[in-house]
């Protein structure tokens, strides 16, 4: 097959993409209202954790840019990429949570951008994008949910990230070492 045939025209990468957003507004709009079918989450791994991520805190789920690297800024600040004509900073969620090792790489990652209604133009890396779940039909253990398969899922605040402190001071301290 040549990479012609393999990768979609922009017309039908298009296409697609308004129908996601489509059925996305329908979902939110059911959500908001109280009606339609039962709210579903995102479901994604970050390190070694699965979360749920609420759909009206997610932007877009895209491939890896590599970031540029934003000198004297936290590890797990990855550095800024262009997704779309838009600058947003790029978070390595599991270092940022205190897991070590180096950013996910391989197939399977991906970049969830932030809502734009949060006002912080950011995007996690997820190692592994698991599509939607209904976190209504999970039951609950501890601080997780359990799905039917006994996986255990973290629900995930955007919203409660973009209003910590440290995650919005990116600026590494001790400066004066590194001069």
């Amino acid at each position: 097959m040549s990479e012609v045939q393999a990768r979609p025209d922009g017309a039908a990468r298009r296409a697609r993409l308004r129908e996601y957003q489509e059925q996305l507004l329908e979902r939110m709009q059911a959500a908001k209202s109280g009606s339609g079918a039962p709210i579903q989450q995102l479901g994604l791994q970050v390190g070694s954790t699965r979360y749920l991520l609420d759909l009206l805190e997610a932007g877009e789920i895209v491939s890896p840019v590599p970031p540029a690297r934003v000198p004297l800024t936290v590890p797990w600040y990855l550095g800024l990429a262009n997704v779309r004509g838009t600058l947003v900073g790029v978070i390595d969620l599991a270092r940022y949570l205190g897991e070590e090792g180096a950013p996910p790489a391989g197939p399977s990652v991906r970049m969830i951008t932030f809502a734009p209604a949060l006002g912080c133009n950011c995007a996690l890396l997820a190692d592994r994008v698991y599509g939607l779940r209904q976190a209504g039909a999970m039951r609950r253990e501890g601080d997780a949910l359990a799905d039917a398969e006994g996986q255990l899922w973290t629900p995930l605040s955007l919203a409660a990230l973009v209003r910590e402190e440290r995650f919005l001071d990116v600026a590494q301290k001790n400066t004066a070492e590194h001069q």
